[in-house]
Order: C-alpha cells, then sequence, then structure tokens
C-alpha cells in the first residue's frame, strides 16, 4: 500500500493530465455531432482492419486442418466413384464374383492421416517419412496414398514417425494395377529419372486401350483397396521379350508437392504378413531338405 501511494504522489500531475484528457475527448465527442462521427469512423476502420488481419491470421492457421480434410475428401470420393461403378454393373448384371468381393474388402479397411515431415526425390531408392508410427496404429507392410492417388508402402515404424518407400524407389513393391474399364492388369514400376512417369509392365497383348486411359489399383494386392488411382496412359511399347506391352505412365500423384497423406490400414494385414512369413519359412526349410 505504502508503494502505491509513493507511486502516485510521484506521478500525481501525470496520471491528473490523462483523467482530464479522457474527460475531454469524452466531452468533446458526445457533445459535438461531427467530431463525434469522425471519431466513430475511424474508430470502426481500425477495428475491422485488425479483424481483417485477426481473420487471415486464423485462416493461416487452419490451414492444416483443411489440407486434411481436403485429403480425406477427395480420397473418399475416389472409393465412392469405385464403388458406383461396380454397383452399376452389378445392376447391370455385369459385376463379377472378384469384383464383388474387392466391396467386401473394402469395408475392412481404415485411414490414418499423416504429415509427411521428410521427402527424397532425387535419388534412385527416394525414401519418405511420416509422422505417425506404431503407438498411432501403423504397422509395416501398409499401403500410403493421398488425395490424388498411391503413394507407396510403409518399411519402417518407431512410435511416433514411418519411412515409406514410395512408388519412386527400385526396391518398391510390384504394385497390381489394372487399366481402369477394362481389366487388364500388370505391375507398377520406377527405374528413375523423371518423378512424373512410371511404368506399368507386363499387359497381356491382347489388352485394349488408349492414351490416356486411367491405371489404377485392381485390389489383388493384400496392401491397397481396388480403384486406387495410379496415373494416365502417355504411350505404349513393347517388353524385351515382345509379349506384353509396357505402358509409360504419368503418375497422379505430385510427389513434389505432398505434404498431406493417408496411411491405409487392414485389419486383417497382421494376420497376412504372418501366413506369408510361415509359407516363406516353410519353403527354405524344404529347400534345405
Amino acid at each position: 500500500m505504502r508503494n502505491l501511494l509513493e507511486f502516485l504522489q510521484r506521478h500525481y500531475n501525470w496520471l491528473l493530465f490523462i483523467v482530464l484528457e479522457i474527460i475531454s475527448l469524452v466531452l468533446l465527442l458526445q457533445y459535438n455531432s461531427y467530431q463525434g462521427s469522425v471519431w466513430f469512423t475511424s474508430a470502426n476502420a481500425v477495428v475491422g482492419r485488425i479483424y481483417t488481419w485477426s481473420s487471415a491470421a486464423e485462416s493461416f492457421f487452419s490451414l492444416k486442418q483443411v489440407n486434411e480434410g481436403l485429403t480425406l475428401r477427395n480420397y473418399y470420393l475416389e472409393r465412392q466413384v469405385t464403388q458406383l461403378r461396380r454397383l452399376h454393373a452389378e445392376a447391370t448384371d455385369t459385376v463379377s464374383r472378384q469384383e464383388q468381393k474387392e466391396l467386401d474388402i473394402l469395408s475392412q479397411y481404415q485411414l490414418i492421416p499423416a504429415k509427411v515431415v521428410s521427402n527424397e526425390l532425387d535419388r534412385q531408392d527416394n525414401l519418405i517419412t511420416i509422422d505417425r508410427g506404431s503407438a498411432d496404429g501403423v504397422e509395416i507392410g501398409m499401403g500410403v496414398v493421398c488425395g490424388k492417388g498411391i503413394v507407396g508402402v510403409t518399411y519402417l515404424t518407431s512410435s511416433h514417425y514411418s519411412v515409406v518407400i514410395p512408388i519412386l524407389n527400385s526396391h518398391s513393391s510390384r504394385i497390381s494395377c489394372a487399366i481402369r474399364g477394362y481389366g487388364y492388369f500388370g505391375v507398377l514400376r520406377w527405374y528413375g529419372g523423371d518423378i512424373r512417369y512410371a511404368y506399368v509392365e507386363d499387359i497381356p497383348r491382347h489388352a485394349r486401350f488408349k492414351r490416356g486411359d486411367w491405371v489404377e489399383t485392381n485390389g489383388y494386392s493384400s496392401i491397397f483397396p481396388a480403384g486406387v488411382l495410379v496415373g494416365r496412359i502417355e504411350q505404349a511399347s513393347n517388353s524385351r521379350d515382345g509379349l506384353s506391352y509396357r505402358l509409360k505412365i504419368r503418375l497422379s500423384t505430385d510427389f513434389g508437392n505432398l505434404r498431406d497423406v493417408l496411411v491405409i490400414s487392414d485389419k486383417s494385414i497382421a494376420e497376412r504378413m504372418r501366413l506369408m512369413q510361415a509359407a516363406k519359412d516353410s519353403l527354405k526349410l524344404n529347400v534345405k531338405e
């Protein structure tokens, strides 16, 4: 209390000046319409500018949630398009047992949103690091996609991070793909160089397709469901043995601008991985015997 009194005594003149100034401004603005209107107009302009800055800052910091929402939305729309195409085929009695099985498989998948924290593009064996790990439900061997298409497969996981082998890697899994609308399938490979292009090999010689057709996953893989976009056909050439086609495709995923991804969590993937490993171990034992 003593300190407060000493402060008031020491700065009494300034405090009195401020109080009188405030009273003067109130009287001026209250009893003079012109000055009052000028004050309120200026005050509204300042407040409006502050609100504009605040809104812009809020919009900027909410871009993370917006991007995640758009990635999820794009992927779900692709899933709906795939299902609608198959339902239409079912309604016209053209759906096969395999296609019906693929529809049933879709219900087994869950999506884990993640952010790309590291992305290599200039190597033969590129790697991607994401900010989700085993604590978030990510396991080795899970597929990774974005709103525009396929990305890769998880390779290593820690508690809160995972390393992904993208399709831009010479050791990437041979992902099974098909030409949309025709069903002819092959395997996806990347041989380095331009990150915009990859190749689908082993397409049958009797396959029908044209430049610009979409290539997508066909659901034969245990990693990706059917209908995930891979890219568009740019050109076709013969394979080395001349028994099949080799398609050059322009990838739908823009790896140079990859920020938000989704890890596809399959409830039965762990069981299939154990079964596959058991089969490999059994084959090794038989070979040794």
